[in-house]
């Protein structure tokens, strides 16, 4: 049986990226539905920490309180664990304060306003994706926005000035029809959209990994960077008392690691990777000595790092579909979130019609290049020189006579930086 439903965007993902403009362009009066594969609540392969830059954000999307009071401690101190290295800096807190009054204009109506906001967060901290992407999917839903969940977007077509999406939940096929769309999927996963990649097959191909500890003895206020042979990685106290732990690893380091030599078989991935984090990083083991696994080690990939196309082919794209940098620098959520609201600032504002689309796109573009292209090439670079043995000891060296550079590093990556319509 097939049914159709008819809306003003389609959303397809509901991660930050996807819900963060979902939510942003039905509280101005769009009438969208968000398309998810996924049964929530659900743990992902990520980072979870969040830069205080978005706390101002979080609120204009009314989950900055429930955020608050779920997340974990505020993270004051960034580090570095690499080998022998234990190394740490402050961490600088982020520019402005509580949103700007004028929010982007209602849909065929004056600009929102928004009273000014009394929290100001200087710091950031870390949640878990299993209850953030709850917080926010509930307050899309509670702001009237319409969930296909679990269901699987399988093709887009075109239909006169609008599209046409075909889900898929089980046996029932059911076809969205708006003239928005907006791809909020990811790109690790290859699929049959237009705006999916392809697979890659390549030894330098990075795959990401993640686990939950409790019991860690990791300082909560602290947040290392782990660098070790083939690899990088971070860990952040997060909600509940777990410590969240995830990294990134090259694919011939990996084949490498799992051919145990004394051993007839092979190690699986996560075993590979859990013992030479241990073995590569002294902070590590000190922080783990005594925890416990909550829950298995997750993984997936490969990761896509780089700048991609924000509108092709009357799609526009959010999140890692629209771009990526490398996880070293930890700021995929914020990246996320952020992407989400520009591009709702700019399709609230922008005339119906293709034409409108299109302005709309060119404009998002641009915004997401001035935002966001910085902190990429410098991850890109890091990330370069964290995967180098010879340059990740020269990186331990620097960090241990200088650990300032942490700081600046902290700086350069984005985690200051305000959202553009937040001061």
């Amino acid at each position: 049986m097939t049914r159709l439903s008819t809306h003003d965007a389609i959303v397809i993902g509901a991660g930050p990226a996807g819900t963060s403009v979902a939510l942003t362009l039905a509280r101005r009066g769009w009438a969208v539905a968000i398309v998810e594969k996924s049964v929530f609540p659900r743990r992902k392969v990520c980072g979870e920490y969040i830069s205080a830059s978005n706390l101002a954000l979080l609120d204009q999307l009314e989950i900055g309180d429930a955020w608050r009071a779920n997340a974990g401690p505020e993270i004051r101190r960034v580090g570095l664990f690499s080998g022998e290295t234990c190394a740490e800096a402050p961490m600088p807190p982020a520019k402005g304060g509580p949103p700007a009054k004028d929010g982007p204009p209602a849909k065929d109506g004056p600009p929102a306003k928004d009273g000014p906001r009394e929290k100001k967060d200087g710091f950031g901290r870390a949640l878990g994706r299993d209850i953030f992407d709850c917080l926010l999917l509930q307050a899309a839903r509670s702001a009237g926005v319409e969930i296909f969940q679990p269901c699987r977007a399988v093709a887009i077509d075109p239909d006169g000035e609008a599209q046409l999406v075909r889900i898929q939940a089980g046996n029932e096929t059911t076809i969205l029809r708006a003239p928005v769309i907006v791809a909020a999927h990811g790109s690790w996963e290859p699929g049959p959209l237009p705006s999916q990649l392809g697979k890659t097959n390549r030894p330098s191909d990075l795959f990401g990994f993640k686990a939950h500890f409790t019991g860690s003895s990791l300082a909560p206020d602290l947040m290392p960077l782990l660098v070790f042979p083939g690899g990088y990685g971070g860990m952040v106290s997060a909600d509940h008392g777990r410590l969240s732990i995830s990294c990134c690893i090259r694919r011939d380091m990996l084949a490498r690691l799992r051919k145990h030599p004394r051993q007839q078989s092979h190690l699986s991935a996560a075993e590979a990777v859990s013992r030479h984090l241990m073995q590569s990083c002294r902070g590590v083991r000190d922080a783990l000595e005594s925890a416990d696994a909550d829950g298995p080690w997750l993984s997936a990939g490969p990761i896509r790092p780089g700048i991609r196309s924000c509108y092709e082919r009357d799609i526009f794209r959010v999140g890692n579909a629209a771009g990526e940098s490398h996880p070293v620098i930890a700021e995929g959520i914020s990246m996320a979130l952020q992407s989400g609201w520009l591009l709702a600032s700019e399709l609230a504002c922008a005339p119906g019609g293709r034409a409108g689309r299109e302005t709309a796109g060119r404009r998002y573009a641009a915004a997401w290049k001035s935002l966001f292209s910085t902190r990429i090439y410098a991850a890109a670079a890091l990330a370069g020189i964290a995967v180098s043995p010879s340059s990740a000891t020269w990186m331990a060296a620097i960090v241990r006579n200088f650990p300032q550079a942490l700081t600046l590093g902290a700086q350069v990556s984005g985690k200051t930086k305000p959202v553009p319509g937040f001061v």
